[in-house]
């Protein structure tokens, strides 16, 4: 005797239920990124740690990655910024609140970004959207003694060198384009860039160090992020 045909909707969910069983069972079969940690330390030249450096980090054995545009702030306070040196991805905007005891006229004339907020107090201006990546130096049309500075990257990793000179942060395995930048460096970034390959181990490391001395620190009682 034939057994009694299965409702339609029973086989649908029957083949739909078979289906979900070989898709599991090909992810399973896919192995899964590794990922490891990235450490870059950045030297003077006579191998002292180097704080406040800006490190990239660019995949070259996958896609292009961008990272995600932000809304940064970069306040004023005590004639300085605050903070001074901010790194953004490529297409972030930046607010520019003042919030000290007096006016301030912010201006950048790099190619990168050019533009001018004119003399003003509070926030009475819009964000500044920033899509053009490069070094955007900041300073003040009232005070010369400020500086400030924004890195624009396009690069999906990057960050800042702490007090031990070192930077890290977690990538799949594969090669990377390496590159740094400080506001006092001689060297362009192109100078000190290096590819370095994360392998199977669950870490890399690079150690960079500088050709030239770094240039004079400015003559101020004010210290910067930058600094050494």
């Amino acid at each position: 005797m034939r057994p009694p045909a299965r409702p339609g909707w029973e086989q649908s969910a029957l083949r739909a239920r078979a289906g979900l069983t070989v898709l599991l069972c090909l992810l399973a079969a896919v192995p899964a990124a590794r990922a490891a940690t990235l450490i870059i330390t950045v030297q003077t030249v006579d191998g002292r740690p180097l704080p406040g450096v800006v490190v990239t980090a660019r995949a070259l054995d996958a896609p292009a990655r961008k990272p995600q545009p932000i809304r940064a702030v970069m306040d004023q306070v005590d004639r300085a910024f605050a903070p001074d040196l901010l790194v953004i991805p490529l297409g972030s905007t930046v607010t520019f609140p003042n919030s000290d005891s007096v006016s301030h006229q912010i201006y950048s004339f790099s190619p990168a970004k050019r533009f001018q907020l004119p003399l003003y107090r509070g926030t009475p201006y819009p964000p500044v959207h920033f899509d053009q990546a490069g070094i955007v130096t900041l300073g003040c049309n009232i005070h010369d003694e400020m500086v400030g500075y924004l890195m624009v990257t396009d690069a999906p990793y990057y960050g800042r060198t702490s007090a031990t000179g070192a930077w890290s942060t977690e990538v799949t395995r594969g090669r990377y384009r390496i590159a740094v930048w400080h506001p006092r460096m001689r060297e362009s970034e192109a100078d000190l860039e290096r590819e370095l390959t994360v392998g199977e181990t669950d870490h890399a490391e690079l150690t960079l160090r500088l050709t030239k001395t770094l240039t004079p620190a400015p003559l101020s009682e004010r210290r910067h992020s930058w600094d050494y």
